[in-house]
């Protein structure tokens, strides 16, 4: 078959929906200055969809340093890959900086946080070697891992016991072939935010050998004292030998980094292909990482007044009756039951009627009958937003609950 023959008969398991969600569920356009005011559609909506835990998005020394930094050496410079004529000295403070940050000898700068860990995994393993990782890892692990020749076994979501056998298994198999052993969780889990058990995983080392990688993404900024991550929340950071994140979520950039011994990053610094052969990530972006990094470190402030209106969200869920799992972090999932053509009339209704803005997933992403609102709250908004929030929800949750949504909505507006 042809393949764009191909592509005609199967948009694929999202795609197939395009005429339905296409510009307004998938692919939104959000207008205006980054808040959690801005206008979709040409509507003001109270946005809960923007992973900008800290504010640090339009905070006004966040602007000064990119714009400063773009005027300074425009967004070109420094030209080639790092390893041939990219490199410079505010790479290397950066990375100077998160190791120090995080407790590690050293960092490695990389350009994306996807690409990143996909590379990462595809460095650090060969075909003798055996991964254990979580079911619920994200897409970015799971698609390092098929890179992976060698074996693998996932155990479900958060069951140590489950683990804990799956290493067993990959212990005899690394007696045979000569390998070693890479266990990868989550600190927080996107969707649900519920935190790995690394406390657990690291106590396994008492009795299996292995090395432990963790994506902290979600909680670089957000967990622990000073906003370290994950595995200063449990106390355990001692315990990761790999600590990854981005800069997409608290840090409002582009961009990501490893940390770990210096002689391991070393090794991924001269063997991570998607490092060696892409171009260095641009000054604008480093001296503007730079800047965001001393505003996470030097103002605990930020971090509180993000807590305070996560508690404020979450514990008014809860109390209004709504089901949002065991979240262990500012991710805030609303578990709802319906069908596809609910959760599209709900995300309609929210954003046309109610003024809320927020991300909704349904079948295929999650079971059939299931619904997710995840709600992102952040330092900039306020407890106003909060109540009006409740407020919506409640009266979104009787429609469901009434059949509302399977009657009386079409596309993108009122029947």
């Amino acid at each position: 078959m042809d393949i764009f023959n191909k592509i005609k008969s199967s948009m694929g398991p999202l795609g197939q929906y395009i005429r339905e969600i296409d510009d307004y569920i998938a692919f939104p356009k959000l207008e205006g200055e980054i808040s959690t005011k801005m206008k979709f559609k040409g509507k003001e909506c109270l946005v809960w969809s923007l992973n900008n835990y800290l504010g640090l998005a339009n905070h006004p020394e966040v602007r000064k340093a990119d714009s400063d930094a773009a005027a300074k050496w425009g967004m070109a410079y420094p030209m080639g890959a790092r390893m041939m004529s990219g490199q410079t000295k505010y790479h290397q403070q950066l990375e100077k900086e998160f190791a120090d940050f995080e407790q590690k000898e050293a960092a490695f700068l990389l350009n994306f946080g996807y690409q990143g860990m996909v590379s990462i995994i595809d460095s650090l393993l060969d075909r003798k070697d055996v991964v254990v990782y979580d079911a619920q890892a994200h897409a970015c692990i799971i698609d390092g891992l098929r890179m992976h020749i060698g074996k693998r076994f996932v155990y479900p979501h958060n069951d140590i016991q489950k683990c804990e056998q799956m290493l067993e298994k990959a212990t005899k198999i690394v007696e045979q072939t000569g390998g070693g052993i890479l266990v990868i969780t989550e600190g927080v889990f996107g969707m649900s935010g519920d935190q790995g058990k690394l406390k657990e995983i690291v106590n396994l080392k008492k009795k299996f050998n292995f090395r432990f990688l963790i994506d902290d993404a979600h909680g670089l900024g957000t967990m622990g004292k000073t906003g370290m991550g994950t595995g200063e929340e449990q106390g355990v950071q001692d315990g990761i030998d790999i600590y990854f994140a981005t800069f997409a979520k608290s840090m409002a950039g582009i961009g990501a980094f490893v940390a770990s011994d210096k002689y391991v990053v070393d090794y991924l610094r001269y063997n991570m292909r998607s490092q060696t052969y892409a171009k260095s990530l641009p000054m604008p972006m480093v001296i503007g990482a730079l800047k965001r990094l001393e505003l996470l470190k030097s103002h605990p402030e930020y971090k509180e007044k993000l807590y305070t209106i996560v508690n404020a969200l979450q514990s008014g869920l809860r109390e209004r009756g709504f089901n949002i799992g065991n979240t262990q972090s500012p991710v805030t999932p609303v578990y709802l039951s319906g069908e596809v053509a609910e959760a599209h009339n709900i995300a309609v209704d929210l954003r046309e009627n109610y003024g809320i803005f927020c991300s909704i997933v349904g079948y295929p992403v999650v079971p059939k009958g299931v619904i997710i609102i995840r709600l992102i709250p952040t330092a900039i908004h306020t407890l106003e937003d909060v109540k009006f929030t409740l407020d919506a929800f409640s009266e979104v949750k009787g429609k469901l609950d009434n059949k509302y949504y399977l009657t009386n909505f079409v596309k993108h507006g009122l029947v």
